[in-house]
């Protein structure tokens, strides 16, 4: 951070997901800032053995992990000093801790909701990399938080937060999202019938978790974007667009009413938004994804193949039709990339299964958290279903 002005004692922080990709690389921010952070709590599904070794470097006050098989191993490792807290309720209850100003949830999954929530309510500063959290929660989310509260780890959303500080959100006329377009880039429709979760995870800019990567190879997580950038800077759908970028280096684009484009660019290293969230609004002094443009170098553009690539729209549709319908996009998503990188469904049967749930929904009456996940206990059993009509039939069941 600016090292200019009174000297101030260090952010506390809350790194949730602190054994995933992007609590790493969080803890890897935290580690070369140079006493900007501390950190009070981390939290982990599983990976005890690493999380213990995060506990004795940063030593927090308090660690939470979800498998409680491996809770034995875990207390053994901490440090002294060091609470341990254990169970699915552990999680979201260290997004209240104590001491800690920033949240970082970088949670994948809709499991990411109950911290999302609990965090807002408690009134910190939330550094969202779980876009689920927010697609299910949806509303509810919005309404809890204050402006200005959720700040994007996304470099996507990232981009787009700092494209907005040019001007007013009355003069945007349009949000520009950009996306690799994946793996599969170029290929038709036909050419993705045959495709393994080797092909599909073999990402060409970013390295993430199976599940984001497989939703970068559909465009699912473009879709999802979308819905998140709806949600978080207030633009209507119709307003915002998705265009490939290969090159990864331009991560959002803001039109403005008078015609100009105001552009964030970066190469890919997700440090550099996880660095802003964590200190938002100022920037690092530590440069990350600095562009040599010394060096030739070329940016293209290109529109999305809507037709290989179904899910893209039918993620924004279900954005459109808002309520309960993003949870059940979100949940039958879930299962039927897991039932791909299982071996168990063809890499196009992904979109028919989510095709199929949204098809089958019927909201409910009143939006509540409980109707919410209900509605994504739902899609999950349909889903699980359909893959195995899939694999039975050739298609799913009607």
């Amino acid at each position: 951070m600016s090292g200019h002005g009174p000297r101030r004692e260090p952010t506390g922080v809350a790194v949730l997901g602190s054994t995933g990709s992007i609590g790493v690389q969080a803890l890897d921010v935290i580690r070369e800032a140079a006493g900007r952070f501390r950190v009070v709590a981390l939290a982990a599904r599983r990976s005890a053995a690493k999380l213990a070794a995060q506990a004795r470097e940063f030593r927090p006050a308090v660690v939470a992990l979800v498998d409680g098989t491996e809770a034995g191993e875990l207390a053994r490792d901490l440090p002294a000093g060091c609470r341990l807290e254990v169970g699915p309720g552990a999680v979201a209850g260290l997004a209240a801790a104590d001491g800690a100003d920033v949240v970082l949830n970088g949670i994948t999954g809709s499991v990411g909701l109950p911290p999302t929530l609990r965090a807002l309510e408690a009134g910190r500063r939330l550094a969202l990399a779980n876009k689920e959290s927010l697609i299910v929660g949806g509303a509810l989310v919005a309404e809890r938080a204050r402006p200005g509260q959720i700040v994007p780890v996304d470099s996507e959303h990232s981009g787009l937060a700092q494209c907005l500080r040019a001007g007013s959100h009355g003069e945007v006329a349009k949000l520009v999202v950009t996306c690799s377009g994946g793996p599969f880039r170029g290929r038709s429709a036909a050419g993705l019938a045959g495709v393994t979760p080797e092909q599909a995870l073999a990402h060409p800019t970013w390295a993430m978790g199976p599940v984001i990567t497989v939703n970068s190879a559909t465009l699912m997580n473009k879709g999802l974007e979308v819905i998140e950038a709806h949600l978080l800077f207030r633009v209507p759908f119709d307003r915002i667009e998705v265009v490939v970028h290969p090159q990864s280096v331009v991560h959002a684009m803001v039109e403005f009413r008078d015609g100009a484009t105001i552009a964030q660019l970066s190469m890919p290293d997700m440090r550099l938004p996880i660095g802003l969230a964590l200190g938002w609004p100022e920037r690092s002094d530590r440069p990350v994804g600095r562009v040599d443009w010394t060096k030739p170098a070329r940016l293209e553009f290109e529109p999305v193949d809507r037709v290989t690539f179904p899910l893209l729209d039918l993620a924004i549709a279900a954005g459109r039709q808002g309520g309960t319908y993003p949870a059940v996009l979100n949940a039958a998503n879930e299962e039927a990339v897991a039932a791909f990188l299982a071996g168990r469904l063809p890499f196009p049967g992904i979109g028919e299964v989510v095709a199929a749930v949204l098809a089958e929904h019927q909201p409910p009456v009143r939006l509540d958290l409980q109707a919410v996940l209900r509605a994504e206990r739902w899609s999950r059993r349909r889903a699980r279903t359909l893959v195995d009509d899939l694999i039975a039939t050739g298609r799913p069941n009607e």
